[in-house]
C-alpha cells in the first residue's frame, strides 16, 4: 500500500534520504516552473519589443497575488493534513483537503471577477501607462481574467497531494503544465506562429494550467481508494476546528504573499519611471534570479510534510535532524549559484535580450538581487518550519519584518541615494537582518519547548 510506504518515509527512513525523496521532486517542479516563467520572458524577448516584455513584467504582481490564495488554502490545508496524519486522524485529513480545494476554487473565480471589474484602475496601480497598458491588458486577459481559477487549483492540488508524502505525483502534475507551456509559448508568441506577443504567452499559460488540473483530477480518481486527499463535495464542511487550523497557518502565509505583491508593485512603479527598457531589464533580472530562489523555496516546501508529521508525532530528534540537514544543503548550494550570477550577470541578461541598454541595466540589477539569495534561503526554510508546525504568528511577524519594516523602506531610501540601481539591493538589505532573526527563532523552536505534549 502506498500509505504504508509514506508512513515509512515519515517515521523510519534516514533523514537525508527522506528529505531527498520529498524535496528533490518539489525542487525539480519549482525549477520547471521557473523555466516556464523564463520561457515567457525569453520568447516575448525574441519579438525584440520592450513594450511587450514590459507587459509581462508589469502583470507579474497580479500573478504573484495568486499565491496569496495558494498559500491560504494550499499551505494551510497541507500543514493541517500532515499534522493530522502524524496524529493518525484520517478523517480530519480528508475534510481538510476538501475544504482547501473548494475554498480555492471559489476564491479563484472571485479573483477573476474582481480583476475584470476593476481592470482600468488595476492597470494604473501596476505601473502601466498609455504605452504599456494595452499589451499588459492583453496578457492579463488569459492569465487572470480566464486563468485565475486553473492557475490557483493547479498549485493547491499539488500541495494537497504532497501533504501525504506523494511529492513525485505533485511535481509531475505541476511539471506537466509547465512543460506544455514551454512548448506552446513560441507557437502563440512568435511571428511564425500566431504572432500574439505577450497575449500569446498568456494564452499558453492558461491552457497549460488547465491541463495540469486535469492531471490531478485523473490522479485522484485513479488513487481514490489509496489516498487521504478527497475532493468529493460531501466532504466539504465548514467545521470550526478545521477552518481555524487551516486559517491559522494559511492567513499569515497569504498576508506574506500580499506583502510580496506590494513590494513588487512598488519596485515596478519606481522602475517604470526610468522607461520601458529599465522595466524590461528588471523583469529579466527577476526571472533569472527566480532559479535559485525557487530551488530554496522548493526545498522548504518539500520538507514541510516531514516536519509537520514529526512535530505532531512528538519526534523532536527527527524534526531537528531534518531542519539541520536542509539548512546546510540550501545555504551551500544557493551561495554557489549566487557567486556565478554575480560574475556572469551581463552574459545572462544578454542571453534573453540582445539590447545593450537593457543588458547594462539588467547586469547591475542581477548583481544586486543575487547578493540576498543565501540569506533568503535561510528565511524561506525558517518560514517553512513555522508553517509546518502551525506557528502562523511567527510566519506573519517575519512577513511584516521582511516587507514593511525592512524591504519597502529600503526601496525608498536606496532609490534616493542610488537612483534606479539602489532598488536591486533592497532585498539583500532586508534578508540579511531577517536571516539573523530566523536562526534565533529556529533555535528556540528546535529546542523542544514548543513540541506538542
Amino acid at each position: 500500500m502506498e500509505t504504508t510506504q509514506n508512513t515509512n518515509l515519515f517515521e523510519t527512513m534516514p533523514v537525508p534520504k527522506a528529505v531527498a525523496k520529498l524535496a528533490v521532486p518539489t525542487i525539480l517542479s519549482s525549477l520547471v516552473m521557473v523555466i516556464y516563467n523564463l520561457a515567457d520572458t525569453y520568447f516575448v524577448g525574441m519579438v525584440n519589443d520592450p513594450i511587450e516584455n514590459a507587459a509581462v513584467t508589469l502583470a507579474a504582481p497580479i500573478l504573484l497575488a495568486f499565491n496569496a490564495v495558494n498559500n491560504l488554502f494550499g499551505v494551510g490545508s497541507s500543514s493541517m493534513m500532515s499534522r493530522a496524519l502524524g496524529r493518525k486522524d484520517y478523517e480530519t485529513t480528508r475534510k481538510s483537503s476538501a475544504f482547501g480545494f473548494y475554498s480555492a476554487l471559489a476564491f479563484g473565480v472571485l479573483f477573476s471577477l474582481l480583476c475584470v471589474i476593476f481592470q482600468r484602475p488595476l492597470l494604473s496601480l501596476l505601473g502601466a501607462d498609455h504605452i504599456t497598458a494595452s499589451a499588459t491588458a492583453a496578457y492579463m486577459k488569459w492569465t487572470v481574467n480566464f486563468g485565475a481559477a486553473p492557475a490557483i487549483l493547479n498549485v493547491v492540488l499539488a500541495y494537497l497531494v504532497r501533504a501525504e508524502g506523494a511529492a513525485l505525483h505533485a511535481s509531475l502534475g505541476t511539471m506537466s503544465g509547465c512543460l506544455l507551456n514551454i512548448l506552446l509559448d513560441p507557437v502563440f508568441i512568435l511571428p511564425w506562429g500566431f504572432d500574439m506577443g505577450a497575449a500569446g504567452a498568456g494564452l499558453a499559460t492558461f491552457l497549460s494550467n488547465c491541463i495540469a488540473c486535469l492531471y490531478f483530477f485523473l490522479l485522484l480518481y485513479v488513487k481514490r481508494n489509496q489516498t487521504y486527499v478527497c475532493i468529493k463535495p460531501q466532504n466539504f464542511h465548514i467545521e470550526k476546528a478545521i477552518t481555524l487550523g487551516i486559517c491559522a497557518v494559511g492567513i499569515p502565509a497569504a498576508i506574506q504573499n500580499l506583502l510580496n505583491v506590494t513590494g513588487m508593485t512598488i519596485l515596478n512603479n519606481f522602475t517604470s519611471g526610468f522607461g520601458a527598457d529599465a522595466v524590461a531589464a528588471m523583469g529579466i533580472s527577476q526571472k533569472i534570479n527566480m532559479v535559485p530562489l525557487y530551488i530554496a523555496l522548493g526545498l522548504s516546501q518539500g520538507i514541510m510534510p516531514l516536519i509537520s508529521y514529526s512535530y505532531a508525532a512528538g519526534n523532536q530528534k527527527r524534526m531537528k535532524e531534518t531542519v539541520h540537514f536542509a539548512m546546510k544543503a540550501t545555504v551551500f548550494f544557493i551561495t554557489a549559484i549566487s557567486a556565478i550570477y554575480f560574475l556572469a550577470a551581463n552574459p545572462l541578461i544578454r542571453s534573453f535580450m540582445k539590447n545593450e541598454t537593457i543588458v547594462s541595466y539588467g547586469g547591475k540589477f542581477l548583481q544586486g538581487l543575487c547578493l540576498g539569495l543565501p540569506f533568503l534561503s535561510i528565511d524561506f526554510l525558517a518560514v517553512g518550519v513555522f508553517q509546518a508546525v502551525g506557528k502562523g504568528k511567527e510566519a506573519l511577524i517575519f512577513a511584516i519584518l521582511r516587507k514593511i519594516v525592512l524591504e519597502i523602506p529600503a526601496l525608498y531610501i536606496l532609490n534616493r541615494i542610488f537612483p534606479l540601481y539602489g532598488l536591486a539591493f533592497a532585498q539583500f538589505t532586508a534578508e540579511f537582518f531577517l536571516a539573523i532573526a530566523a536562526i534565533l527563532v529556529l533555535r528556540r523552536i528546535l529546542g523542544g519547548a514548543n513540541l506538542p505534549k
